[in-house]
């Protein structure tokens, strides 16, 4: 499915594909491991929805074909279903309130809720992430922490950055990569910006797209 018209694709696509060539010039190291950023998958983030009485996030790829879409994001909702072009849930976010200061956030795969009966299913979440609050570290720069299943006792994942400016980096906790990224997106000329509306979403080889699209999800309700 090709998101834009053919007038307005060719601008579209000539830009992804110059940041895609900007970008290669970027490496991250691991022992003696090199991999360059010309690997990774580049896609665009628009803070809106395709449909009119709804609000939520469209995702493109370099190409200007649609890869996924939120449609029923709306202030602070209960739950966000993250879903491919075809309409197929690829994740459920579910606000988890605690005795915290602040609540966590539940990640499911799919659906979470029933169809027949709209009541959640009873699966496990995959994941859990958990907004960085530190009453004695106010300049860490650690946003939330990502921990896999339910019971795991340190995260396998940490963003670091700051939403607010969209430069965030996601980072394996146990090898110290970057598995993902947020890029604040530039203009044809390099000299403006397009806001905070429209934004780079880089993924490394390995890591799932749609997860870290669903970690972007999170950290807009975190500091949206």
């Amino acid at each position: 499915m090709v998101l834009f018209l053919k007038s307005k694709s060719s601008t579209r696509v000539t830009d992804e594909k110059r940041c895609e060539e900007n970008c290669k010039e970027y490496y991250y190291k691991g022992g003696d491991e090199r991999v360059t950023t010309s690997a990774c998958t580049y896609l665009t983030v628009w803070r809106k929805s395709l449909l009119m009485s709804c609000s939520g996030f469209t995702v493109i790829d370099c190409n200007g074909n649609l890869v996924y879409r939120v449609d029923n994001y709306r202030g602070k909702p209960a739950e966000i279903v993250l879903m491919d072009a075809s309409g197929t849930s690829i994740s459920t976010i579910c606000r988890h309130k605690t005795l915290r200061l602040v609540g966590d956030w539940l990640v499911y795969k799919g659906d979470s809720r029933d169809q027949n009966t709209n009541r959640y299913q009873k699966k496990q979440p995959i994941c859990c992430v958990k907004k960085n609050v530190s009453l004695l570290q106010a300049n860490s720069n650690i946003l939330a922490q990502v921990f896999l299943g339910t019971s795991s006792k340190s995260p396998t994942y940490v963003i670091e950055g700051s939403y607010g400016q969209r430069s965030c980096k996601v980072i394996d906790k146990s090898s110290k990569k970057i598995v993902a990224e947020i890029k604040r997106k530039e203009a044809a000329n390099g000299c403006a910006s397009f806001g905070l509306e429209v934004f780079h979403l880089v993924v490394w080889p390995g890591f799932d797209s749609g997860f870290a699209m669903t970690l972007v999800l999170l950290l807009d309700q975190m500091f949206n």
